[in-house]
């Protein structure tokens, strides 16, 4: 059956934003072949990009539409990695949508050895405070295994997002559109983190955080 059929008209609207951002990430590189994936917070479930989806090629009518047990309601098959969406929402009730991405730069800090695991990449900018705030590096764990589901669910309660070693960001945020905002910010950030490796560097200070946080109102 047609996921469209009897589709509310704001579940429509997200369908298609799930749309037009994975055409953009895939686009600009940040998602490639079939990696990656989007998901929304529904009033009566939530939607996820279907397994072996590229999310440049998306259709609004088969994404995979989840209930809150994990059960696919409508749709096409979701992404293996759907319990790691599962297990930050229930964890942040907050999260209006998630951003999975194996994007480069990313995923390439994510590889590397001596990172502080409490905050793996530094305070380099003021917009990486105000979308990320700190950032915890999760130990590895096979692409699919379920018990990576409650190592996110134990951090997510303190942080949005989190990266996975040797595999990418995940990042949720209030609305599909700043989650993707949040997880462009990183992979920025994670370009400039590896483009200063082997320099000094003047990451913010205690104090410097703060103002952010005061100014801003940040929950981070």
């Amino acid at each position: 059956m047609s996921a469209a059929i009897h589709t509310a008209p704001d579940e429509m609207r997200q369908r298609e934003q799930i749309v037009s951002f994975g055409q953009s990430l895939f686009a600009r590189g940040l998602t490639a072949g079939s990696s990656g994936n989007l998901s929304v917070r529904l009033d009566d479930g939530w939607l996820l990009t279907p397994t072996n989806a590229s999310l440049g090629r998306l259709d609004p009518a088969t994404l995979s539409k989840l209930d809150w047990h994990g059960h696919l309601v409508s749709g096409e098959p979701p992404s293996k990695e759907a319990f790691l969406h599962r297990a930050m929402y229930q964890a942040r009730l907050g999260a209006g949508a998630i951003v999975h991405l194996h994007s480069t730069h990313s995923a390439a800090v994510s590889c590397m050895c001596g990172l502080d695991h409490d905050d793996c990449i530094p305070p380099l900018t003021p917009y990486f405070v105000m979308k990320i705030g700190r950032l915890p590096l999760l130990p590895y764990h096979r692409p699919g295994d379920p018990a990576l589901a409650g190592v996110i669910a134990e951090l997510a309660q303190h942080h949005s997002s989190v990266l996975l070693a040797n595999h990418g960001p995940v990042v949720s945020g209030a609305t599909l559109e700043s989650a993707v905002y949040a997880a462009e910010e990183l992979e920025e950030t994670a370009k400039l983190f590896l483009l200063l490796q082997g320099r000094p560097i003047r990451p913010l200070d205690a104090a410097q955080i703060l103002e952010l946080k005061t100014a801003f109102k940040l929950d981070i």
